[in-house]
């Protein structure tokens, strides 16, 4: 792994029982290499002195937004622009929200919002606050504006409960800087997502379409962006922000995202087919609004719209290509017939109905390739997208090691 040597670690520390861990981060940090600068919020103090940590980094911590010494010379804004990277070890539960409602009402959260840096939050909290949708929904937006979740792990904690909620381990969380510092595993890779649904017109004011909400398909942006990639999302009809980093082209029907992706892929190591294209489109579409008065049934002739994924995926020089599954039954035999037939190299497959998949925060998957196969837990679908992309990773790296032997 690439050392974090001479890089401007801001290492923030929130008010959790975790905190006490954070001496032994900054400890690795700076054996690494890194120049650390602690900021910590005023209750963080609560469970780690200041004096323990400036005896490890050879900083003074800083911990006050209103300080007349550093503010004189607008501080903030200055170590804003100082930082390689920020790393918030802990992140509380009231930190996470604050932050993602864009509050900067502290030094820490204000460098958050100020500097442009790359942001990674390592999670700590009790089981049950990591789980209420609330901390669940910041989480998501947050990952969606860029920043990248580091665990939680799941495990025993200070409160006597057992589950999701304790924070990665020093030693883990700065493999997780130094990955995240080079980046990671797609760095300077081109990668195509789609995502969300197509709309196919009827008339001006009406078309076929899905309960797609595009969530999926944007978590895995974001987590790609986070590997190193350089995300081209072409997204269908959707109302979610445009992930920090990504490229977004915005489409509505099928065969405006088919020419879409024709024009991007040529530059492309990876396409990821998470949209849900439409199958069909009608074969007319009117020129006025269709009225109701005088009729009481409507027919529409429909015609197949091409297959974006399997006409990539056929040709001579492609993509890795990953396909997506939504099945309401028989989901592992429908999916290893969609990926045989398309000639994929990995497909995700979910189970769908009224409660799950479409539109949902939640989701699982079952990940399938030539010769394996992966279940992945129900859990939020920014986590998922995280997993996906390791998994489809080392898939790829597999393949490319496979191809420079031969």
């Amino acid at each position: 792994m690439q050392p974090s040597g001479g890089r401007r670690v801001v290492l923030g520390i929130t008010a959790g029982i975790a905190a006490f861990k954070a001496a032994e981060l900054a400890r690795l940090l700076v054996r690494d290499g890194a120049d650390v600068q602690v900021v910590m919020t005023r209750s963080a103090g609560q469970f780690i002195g200041p004096m323990t940590l400036q005896a490890i980094t050879g900083r003074p911590v800083r911990d006050a937004l209103f300080d007349p010494v550093h503010e004189a010379a607008m501080g903030h804004i200055e170590l804003a622009r100082w930082a390689d990277v920020i790393l918030v070890a802990p992140a509380t539960a009231d930190f996470i929200a604050r932050i993602a409602i864009g509050m900067a009402d502290d030094l820490l959260s204000t460098l958050c919002l100020a500097s442009g840096a790359p942001l990674l939050l390592a999670p700590a909290m009790n089981q049950a606050m990591w789980g209420h949708p609330a901390t669940q929904a910041n989480v998501a937006a947050l990952v969606e504006r860029g920043a990248t979740l580091l665990g939680p792990d799941d495990g025993d904690q200070a409160c006597g409960d057992t589950g999701p909620g304790r924070m990665r381990e020093p030693a883990a969380l700065l493999g997780d800087l130094q990955a995240s510092l080079v980046g990671a595993r797609f760095a300077g890779r081109r990668v195509i997502v789609t995502a969300g649904p197509t709309q196919e017109p009827l008339d001006p004011v009406r078309f076929l379409g899905n309960r797609s909400s595009g969530k999926m398909g944007f978590a895995l942006a974001a987590a790609l962006t986070a590997q190193g990639a350089e995300v081209v999302l072409i997204s269908g009809p959707v109302a979610l922000p445009t992930p920090r980093g990504v490229e977004r082209i915005d489409v509505e029907s099928a065969l405006q995202m088919r020419d879409a992706v024709l024009a991007e892929l040529p530059e492309a190591v990876l396409f990821i087919a998470c949209a849900a294209v439409a199958d069909y489109r009608p074969l007319e579409v009117a020129a006025h609004k269709i009225k109701k008065e005088g009729t009481s049934s409507l027919k529409l002739e429909l015609v197949r719209n091409p297959d974006i994924l399997a006409e990539v995926s056929a040709r001579a020089e492609r993509p890795f290509c990953v396909g997506f599954a939504a099945e309401t039954d028989d989901l592992e035999a429908a999916a290893e017939s969609k990926m045989r037939t398309k000639g994929l190299d990995m497909i995700a497959a979910n189970q769908v109905s009224v409660s799950r998949g479409f539109g949902t925060d939640d989701n699982a998957l079952l990940v399938i390739w030539n010769d394996g196969r992966v279940a992945l837990a129900n859990q939020p679908k920014t986590q998922l997208a995280v997993q996906l992309v390791d998994l489809i990773a080392d898939r790829f790296d597999a393949q490319a090691a496979t191809k420079n032997s031969g």
